[in-house]
């Protein structure tokens, strides 16, 4: 697997464990977990279809494309992949998880402050993200 892939699974993670350990709460990293669990979001598809080896050389998913309808997401995707993008496993279930990370994300980093409770439970969407992929 691509290691850029890897280091920015594992900064997003730092990034996690920081927001949670500050005394300040989670909202002080509101802007810095959008853009994050964005990211990481991404890294983990690419990661997933690495792991496949379906991923085409150099080809990229953009964060932009995971907020969008399914079936355009899958469009694009197809265009990155080298198998028909119905014959992979889960596809479904992992582009409605990226969604849910990327819809708001403009809006939490340059938007006014959400609720904490909101925050969590995106840091908690996506960790459930992460732990699918490495499950698969």
């Amino acid at each position: 697997m691509k290691q850029g892939n890897i280091d920015i699974i594992e900064e997003v993670n730092d990034e996690i464990n920081s927001a949670l350990k500050d005394p300040r709460g989670l909202l002080i990293h509101q802007r810095r977990l959008a853009f994050c669990l964005s990211i990481g979001a991404v890294a983990l598809i690419e990661q997933y279809f690495e792991k496949k080896e379906v991923l085409k050389t150099g080809a990229r998913v953009n964060h932009e494309w995971l907020k969008k309808k399914k079936d355009n997401v899958k469009k694009l995707i197809s265009n990155q992949i080298t198998i028909p993008v119905g014959e992979i496993k889960n596809i479904d279930a992992f582009l409605d998880l990226a969604y849910e990370i990327e819809k708001e994300r403009n809006e939490w980093a340059y938007g006014k402050k959400v609720l904490e409770e909101t925050l969590k439970e995106k840091i908690n969407l996506f960790l459930n993200f992460k732990k699918k992929i490495e499950n698969e």
